[in-house]
Parts: C-alpha cells; structure tokens; sequence
C-alpha cells in the first residue's frame, strides 16, 4: 500500500500478503501488517461477502490499507488466479475449518509448489489436527473461549452464569498470536528459501494466555472459582464503587499500599506491619480492616477526587471509561488516540483508533478505510498480468463477482 503521495511507509512496505480469512481474527493479523505499509490483498468469497460487513464504521477500520478483490477459490480458474497472486506472495493467511484447503487440493505442499518460499497461516477454531471430530466443527470468539477454559474463569459466582469477555477477546489475541509467528516464519524464509505452515487453532491461543489460572489447575487440581473482578490471592474488589460512579483500583506494589495504609491511619496497626506487597485473603483480619477502610474512603468521594488523592501515592487507578469519556480526556487528546478518515464506502468520516503501537522511524498510517466489496479486483489482476479481456471473463464465468 502506498500512502497519499504513492511513496512507500512503515516497516512492512516491501511485504506482500494474501489475506483469504474472514471476520476477525484472520483479518486483524493482516491488517496489522497493512498498518505498517504491507502490500495486503484480501480475496472475498463470491458466494457470501465478509460477515464483518455488517459493521460497517468497524470494517473501515479493520480493514484499512488492504486491497479488496473477489475470487472463487476452489474452482479451477479461481486455483489459477490465486496461484499468479501467491508467485511472489510472502505470507497466505486462511481462516476455512481445518482441513478445508486441503479438500480444495490446495494443501501446504502444492501451495509451496506455486511457491517454496511462501508462509501459510492457518486460523480455524480447532486446528489443523487432533480428534477429526473436532476438526470441521464451526468456530467463533465465545466458542473459542468456552473450550479454552477461559469462559469458565470469567463471571461471578454461582448461580450467575460464566460470561464472555467481550469483545472478540479470543479472535483479537489469536490474530496477535499469527502476526508473530507468520512475520518468525517470514525472516526464517528469506534467510533458507523454505516457506512454512503455521496452525494457528483459536481456543490454543486463549488456553495460553491463562498464566496461574491454568498452571494451578493442571498441576494443583486448583481450578478457580468465578470471582467477578477479584484475582485468586487479592481481596479487594478492584471495581470500587464512588459517590458519581465507578473506578478500578488495584491495590499492589509495598510503596502504594504504604502509602494507603498510612492515610488510612492504619499504620500503627500491629496486622500491617512490614513490606506489604498486596491486601490478600490469606491474612483475613487485615483484609477486613483495610477493605472496609477503602470502601468507605470510595464511598464517601466522587471518581475524581478518589484519583486525584491516591494517584500521587502510586496507586494503580483509572476510572472505568467509557466512550464518551475516552473522547473527552486530556491523555487521549494528548497522545492523538483517535484520527478522522474518509471512507471510501460511504464518502463519510469515520473516527476510529490510530494504528498501535507506534513506530519512531517509520510510523504506521492510515492510508484508506476498509474498501467496498470487489473495489480493486480489476486493479490487483492488471497488476499480475491479466488483461481487461480476461478479467471480463473471469467475471463472466463466476470465478469473480462484480459489486452490485
């Protein structure tokens, strides 16, 4: 993608990836490329359209940069279209159940065929292998959580039902987890020659982010109880209730809680004697005495006095944002969070996060918002050798589809 002056940007600008996923989390890792100036071409389905279609402002944004053109993909003018893409592709991302590409007849072995310094990335909800009888089960974000375990750690207790961490938790970190490991691939491929294929299954993705949750319970038998916004050792609440609304406040670090313990006026109290790390249940008494103080203290304060008087003693706080909130505070403004762009779709303005995180040298843009669907088909073929003639009849076959 080049930027508004047709010059290259960012640190990627030299990268071309083929993007044939869909929704979320296959998209996300490609557009974080299209972000840092990757060539990224996405290939919509001319049998139904992206789903993430249906929010339109969002698929500005999460698709901004990319290139967008329709192919058929599994026929055999659409296997022959995609082959003269892939020639001098980097990286090909794909989101089908596991097992699909290969039923097509286009398995890593013949897409490296086409091309031996090619990256795969494989996105599916279970993988590419295991139990087949998981295999070509459906997948989205919740699903991904509740097989992962994460759902069942989530929530408050008992009879509330466990909840989903919203939104697209498990879709967003699995396309973080595929960026890596396709851009590892990349450098391991210019450096041999030899491509790779990486399965990347959604719910692996949220079993690895569970930290003490998940290693307690697989080694201690320990699994942990719903607990809405408390953690397994703290015992205040986080979300601390104020006299105007609400602020999270987590109790930690031996200076911070000092410092709260003495303007508590609990410093002479035996129970808080020595370096304090944290307020944990294991030492109850001291729990008690030290939340009841800090509920009352919330309480009796509107969010912004609460902050104004413990973030100078180092007390990790924030009142809990909302959108109209983000817009309006002076951090925000300050370090340029949201930008304004045209969208191509609509011919409106669409306000949306920059691109994160940020780059010194050779920062990340936003180029164009996300495209109409069959936008730059003509474009992207011309481009690899296709002739206006052709392209007509690949149209007309249906290995490609004109926007209506």
């Amino acid at each position: 993608m080049k930027d508004e002056n047709g010059l290259g940007f960012g640190n990627l600008q030299n990268l071309k990836v083929i993007n044939a996923a869909a929704v979320v989390a296959g998209p996300f890792l490609c557009e974080l490329f299209a972000e840092q100036g990757a060539d990224v071409i996405q290939l919509e389905s001319t049998v139904v359209s992206d789903m993430y279609r249906l929010w339109p402002q969002s698929w500005s944004q999460e698709r901004r940069n990319q290139r967008s053109m329709t192919l058929n993909i599994p026929t055999d003018e659409g296997k022959q279209v995609l082959a003269r893409l892939l020639k001098d592709a980097d990286i090909l991302v794909e989101s089908g159940r596991g097992g699909t590409w290969a039923k097509w007849g286009l398995d890593d072995e013949a897409l490296w065929q086409i091309n031996p310094k090619l990256v795969i990335v494989h996105i599916s909800g279970f993988g590419q292998s295991g139990d087949p009888a998981y295999l070509r089960r459906a997948s989205f974000d919740s699903i991904g959580q509740a097989f992962s375990g994460f759902m069942s750690i989530n929530g408050f207790p008992d009879p509330l039902p466990p909840y989903v961490t919203k939104p697209y938790t498990g879709d967003f970190i699995t396309g973080l987890f595929g960026a890596w490991a396709a851009l590892a691939a990349y450098i391991r491929a210019q450096e041999t020659g030899e491509g790779e294929s990486i399965d990347c299954a959604q719910f692996e993705s949220v079993v690895r982010i569970q930290a003490s949750y998940l290693t307690d319970g697989i080694n201690k038998g320990f699994q942990a109880e719903r607990m809405g916004n408390l953690d397994t050792v703290g015992a205040c609440k986080g979300t601390q209730k104020c006299k105007d609304g609400w602020i999270f406040i987590a109790v930690g670090g031996a200076s911070a809680v000092r410092n709260m313990i003495e303007y508590f006026g609990l410093g002479d109290d035996p129970d808080f004697e020595g370096p304090i790390q944290s307020i944990t249940r294991n030492f109850p008494e001291r729990a008690r005495k030290f939340v009841e103080k800090l509920d009352a203290f919330c309480e009796s304060h509107t969010v912004a006095e609460v902050e104004e008087i413990l973030a100078p003693m180092g007390v990790p706080l924030s009142p809990i944002m909302n959108y109209q909130m983000m817009l309006e505070n002076s951090h925000y403004q300050a370090r340029g969070v949201f930008e304004d762009w045209e969208d191509i779709q609509t011919g409106e303005q669409v306000k949306g996060t920059v691109p994160v995180p940020r780059f010194a040298k050779r920062p990340s843009k936003t180029v164009r918002g996300g495209a109409p669907y069959d936008h730059d088909t003509r474009e992207v073929l011309r481009e690899h050798g296709y002739s206006d003639a052709e392209i007509d009849q690949l149209y007309a076959n249906g290995t490609l589809k004109a926007a209506k």
